[in-house]
């Protein structure tokens, strides 16, 4: 039975291995200031990720907000200083807001042709891990 358990336990690690399950920060000015990308596959079978922004201004803000689920591979997402404490995000033809401001994170349906402002950075994929990479 323990020989059993074993081979159970072989097989399945590799299949639990596949999941991601990510969290990648971009620092504003110190380490109680960020935007962070949550990435998370539950299960190895499903074709998307789930994906989340968690807004941190601490002691007055912290909030993770779910966003559009994404590919398996993620793709590239731009941040824009948009404001005083306001970011827009372009994932694809996706863009969001994320205020640490107020706390929150929101589609922006109807963007403007040009980004809102200077690009600070993206989250992207390097050597298979997601990274925040500075311009």
């Amino acid at each position: 039975m323990p020989r059993l358990r074993l081979a159970l336990i072989c097989l399945c690690a590799p299949l639990l291995g596949a999941c991601e399950n990510t969290a990648t920060a971009y620092a504003i000015g110190d380490r109680q200031h960020a935007l962070v990308l949550v990435r998370e596959q539950p299960y190895f079978w499903t074709a998307t990720v789930n994906q989340a922004i968690v807004v941190s201004r601490l002691p007055h803000c912290q909030r993770k907000v779910h966003i559009h689920p994404g590919p398996k591979a993620l793709v590239e997402m731009e941040v824009f200083a948009a404001g005083p404490r306001l970011w827009a995000l372009r994932q694809g033809e996706r863009w969001y807001l994320a205020s640490t401001e107020e706390c929150r994170v929101q589609d922006w349906e109807s963007p403007a042709a040009t980004p809102p402002g200077e690009r600070v950075g993206a989250f992207r994929l390097r050597e298979g891990h997601p990274v925040f990479v500075p311009d």
